[in-house]
């Protein structure tokens, strides 16, 4: 069977799914377009306020698509934006990498194995090699972007690399560049004249700062992306786009160089403590990778990111950036059951523990109020919806909307999901609630 008749019988399964999230979501970004399909970025507003909301601008919170809808197609492709666009959402998200002549790829590894079919080309095979993950970590043998130009990844199938429904599409699509993206929404603002923002991350920025550096690229990531947010009129804080980072110093010389663009501090931690419902943050090298900004690390300092956590950190955060992202059990913190031996006991019956569904959640931190209170909004990560580690809760039971409506009641401003559409019923859902 032809790949394009392989990929119409599978697709006939989603028109369900984008059709009942497009009757189900307001849009939440709204604009007038001229005949040309550009728009007045004061006009840019987010929809209807039917009032009541915690959020920092009193307004329903952003639904992002991590990734597109990763959930259901291969992530970072041009399928998966169009379909979260199709699914009405907000905002679209993609990585940021670059590649060997300097095009911006969107793409969540600095390597290639993990999310594409670069194993089955044999005319690659002898660029296998060893390096590092991009945050210091080392990695004995795969295939680095850096070493690629666009149109030898443009060979390449996208695959899913945690996905099972998306992985019935792998090999299908295509990596996708940044400008590809924004001509996507572009082309979809004019046919509809509803516009969808975008999310950009600079992925891995002291990685490719030294790789610009040894002369390996051609150009700056952070350089490359303020060119095209130039180039297509974007610099302003009212345009349809946010950037953001897990590394200061990334959103820092963007601002240094010109971006007025909203930017977003990304907080990581090591892993979650289920026997305490605490965030584990470690100073050993193995948990120190997730625990630190790569930035602070090469510059030999010791903070870690929970420093950014609290009133004075956020209020340094504030100095550059304009909202955090941090992991959702930063916000509603989870928790286990102990058994008489103190281990964490299996909830769901399935004889083990397994993180997220045998565990439940807890009282809110108090961040969400403190980085309101320090004028930042907040957008957390990542909500699935499959049964998996870090995904629904136990007391849940099984319903991701359950989820979504208890971090939505604390105020967040948005969230990151692999399934939009899922984000998007359990909004309209809240946005009922808080008008009744």
């Amino acid at each position: 069977m032809k790949a394009s008749l392989r990929l119409s019988l599978r697709l006939k399964g989603l028109v369900v799914v984008v059709a009942a999230a497009a009757m189900c979501s307001a849009a939440a970004w709204g604009t007038d377009f001229d005949d040309e399909g550009s728009h007045d970025g004061a006009a840019l507003g987010r929809g209807r306020n039917p009032g009541g909301f915690r959020t920092l601008d009193g307004r329903p919170p952003l639904v992002i698509a991590h990734r597109g809808a990763s959930g259901y197609f291969p992530e970072e492709t041009l399928e998966a934006y169009r379909l979260a666009i199709a699914m009405n959402v907000d905002v679209i998200e993609p990585d940021l990498v670059v590649s060997k002549d300097g095009a911006l790829i969107a793409r969540h590894d600095v390597t290639l194995n993990t999310s594409t079919d670069v194993a089955q080309h044999p005319e690659f095979a002898n660029r296998k090699r060893s390096g590092e993950n991009g945050d210091g970590e080392p990695v004995a043998a795969d295939w680095f972007i850096s070493d690629f130009t666009l149109a030898e990844l443009k060979t390449l199938g996208a695959t899913s690399p945690n996905h099972p429904a998306a992985m019935v599409y792998n090999g299908l699509f295509h990596i996708a560049t940044f400008e590809e993206i924004l001509d996507l929404i572009a082309l979809k603002a004019k046919e509809s004249g509803h516009l969808i923002a975008v999310y950009p991350e600079t992925k891995n920025p002291s990685y490719h700062l030294a790789l610009w550096r040894s002369g390996k690229i051609p150009v700056r990531l952070e350089d490359a992306l303020m060119h095209v947010i130039n180039i297509r009129g974007l610099n302003h804080r009212d345009a349809p786009i946010f950037v953001q980072s897990f590394e200061p110093s990334s959103l820092q010389y963007m601002r240094s160089v010109g971006s007025n663009v909203r930017q977003i501090q990304l907080i990581d931690a090591y892993d979650v403590d289920f026997t305490t419902g605490k965030m584990i943050y470690g100073t050993d090298p193995a948990h120190l990778v997730y625990s630190q900004p790569t930035d602070w690390k090469l510059e030999g300092r010791t903070e870690l990111f929970d420093s950014m956590l609290t009133p004075k950190g956020l209020a340094k955060i504030r100095r550059y950036a304009d909202g955090i992202g941090p992991w959702k059990p930063m916000v509603v913190p989870v928790k286990c059951k102990l058994d008489a031996a103190g281990n964490c006991m299996d909830l769901d019956g399935n004889d083990t523990f397994d993180g997220y569904p045998d565990a439940i959640q807890q009282a809110p931190t108090s961040l969400v109020a403190d980085a309101h209170r320090a004028g930042l909004f907040v957008h957390e990560y990542t909500f699935r919806s499959e049964r998996g580690f870090y995904n629904v809760p136990f007391d849940a039971k099984g319903d991701p909307v359950k989820e979504y409506l208890t971090h939505y009641r604390i105020g967040v401003d948005g969230v990151f999901t692999d399934a939009a559409d899922t984000a998007l019923l359990a909004r309209t859902k809240f946005e009922r609630e808080v008008a009744r």
